[in-house]
């Protein structure tokens, strides 16, 4: 997969010192700052840029950024105007004060006032203030720097906020991506939490594949998915196939509830090293025109080089069969299906898609699965295993308990089965007794299959 330059950034090795150039960057930048006021203000001597390159020895994340990405002096200059609030709070505000003691205004250093932060926020205007100064000549070719001609922008390290028609679009507020701030101050990137801007819950198992029942044919086609994680990067890059495949992998698991579908993209995660996220659809899907495509946009920018799990659970209710065109309702709602389509096929990780239903799937991404593996319900062998399996140590078998009985005469999935296995583990805590009888299970059962009108 397609390494960002925050792959290369995060701190593996530790802390260490990790603070260091970050500091001396920010010490350095603090008096680039206070020089370009006094050549504005003052008529002082003109500001050279002299920031030295880290210290081989410096493995903090900022210096890992600087070797790796290699940034120009001016893309640098960018970085740190965006990056010094975050750090050091009034940071503009204290070197403004020393030249204009009695306040006063100052539109050219541009800047604005945040909703909770008081102190001034940068905006383009402010980078291209310290870049530039008032030197139209040299602001206009500086101006590609707030474009995706700079590295900066291009990968969404820094970008600007929009402004209202008719507004300078640099007077819009200078932002740096949330995880490059995490990243420089703390080595690491926090897993995004679930809401209205990431619609995906993280999900983990304390399970293991011996905990998972499967029928031989999907263990092969579950560990093919294991494989194409563990050799994509031999693949695409060093066997040149990335200029002939598409970038991803997308899968369709389909079967009835509790066959195991979501355990098994957890396990993957878990066995592979990557994260996991369960996309919420109730989260995705709007009555508003655009805006699933906006929620969808959202979600797959965040996951963009991250080697995430996509775990569409539900999936028909979004990527369900496309319908004639009767209405204007019809019409976007099969425009987000052909977005759905666009975004998954240039999503360069493992997208899983869930469903009950095969048939319930839009035939256009039937075509572009890499893979559909079927989930079918247990059989009595496989029950057989989930029920022995199932039980804690702690509980004990009377000798008249059947399980091959139970398993061949039930038509139990994996979730039934755990249902019942709880509801008799309940009883047992509440009797204090911890000794099962067969009756016991059966009364777990009638009441599972109950709850589903069987």
């Amino acid at each position: 997969m397609e390494t960002s330059p925050i792959d290369k950034t995060i701190n593996h090795t530790g802390n260490g010192l990790m603070e260091n150039y970050l500091v001396v960057a920010l010490d350095y930048f603090r008096k680039f700052v206070a020089g370009r006021l006094a050549m504005h203000l003052q008529n002082g001597p003109p500001v050279v840029y002299n920031l030295q390159p880290p210290q081989p020895q410096d493995h903090s994340s900022f210096a890992r950024f600087a070797r790796h990405s290699m940034p120009s002096h001016e893309e640098m200059i960018v970085l740190l105007t965006a990056l010094a609030p975050h750090i050091l709070t009034g940071f503009y505000d204290n070197i403004i004060q020393q030249f204009l003691p009695q306040g006063g205004e100052l539109p050219e250093f541009g800047g604005i006032k945040g909703q909770h932060h008081r102190g001034t926020l940068p905006t383009g205007e402010t980078a291209l203030f310290l870049l530039a100064g008032t030197d139209a000549h040299a602001r206009l070719s500086l101006l590609p720097l707030f474009s995706d001609a700079s590295f900066l922008f291009r990968h969404g390290i820094v970008s600007l906020e929009s402004v209202r028609n008719g507004e300078p679009q640099l007077s819009g507020r200078l932002t740096l991506d949330q995880e490059y701030v995490e990243v420089f101050t703390t080595g690491k990137v926090g897993l995004p939490k679930l809401d209205m801007h990431f619609p995906a819950e993280h999900i983990t198992t304390q399970m293991e594949w011996d905990d998972l029942v499967l029928p031989e044919v999907v263990w092969r086609q579950v560990h093919e998915l294991e494989s194409w994680i563990k050799h994509h990067d031999t693949l695409m890059k060093d066997w040149g196939m990335g200029r002939k495949l598409k970038p991803g992998y997308r899968v369709l698991f389909y079967g009835p509830p509790g066959t195991g579908k979501t355990l098994t993209a957890t396990l993957l995660g878990k066995y592979t090293g990557r994260e996991v996220f369960r996309i919420d659809l109730s989260m995705v899907i709007s009555k508003y025109i655009g805006e699933t495509e906006k929620n969808l946009a959202a979600l797959f920018n965040k996951a963009e080089h991250k080697n995430w799990i996509l775990f569409f659970d539900e999936a028909d209710a979004i990527f369900g069969k496309r319908t004639g065109v009767r209405d204007a309702h019809d019409k976007y709602a099969n425009q987000e299906v052909s977005y759905l389509l666009q975004r998954i096929e240039m999503h360069a990780g493992l997208t899983i898609l869930a469903s009950n239903f095969k048939n319930n799937m839009d035939d256009a991404f039937i075509r572009r699965f890499s893979s559909i593996i079927y989930f079918p319900p247990p059989r009595p062998a496989e029950r057989l295993r989930l029920l022995e399996k199932s039980f804690p140590p702690a509980i004990h078998l009377q000798p008249d308990v059947d399980l091959s009985a139970i398993a061949a005469a039930y038509e139990l999935t994996g979730s039934h089965i755990m249902n019942i296995v709880q509801y008799v583990c309940l009883n047992a805590l509440e009797g204090n007794n911890f000794t099962i009888s067969h009756n016991d299970i059966l009364k777990g059962v009638k009441r599972e299959l109950e709850k589903e009108g069987k």
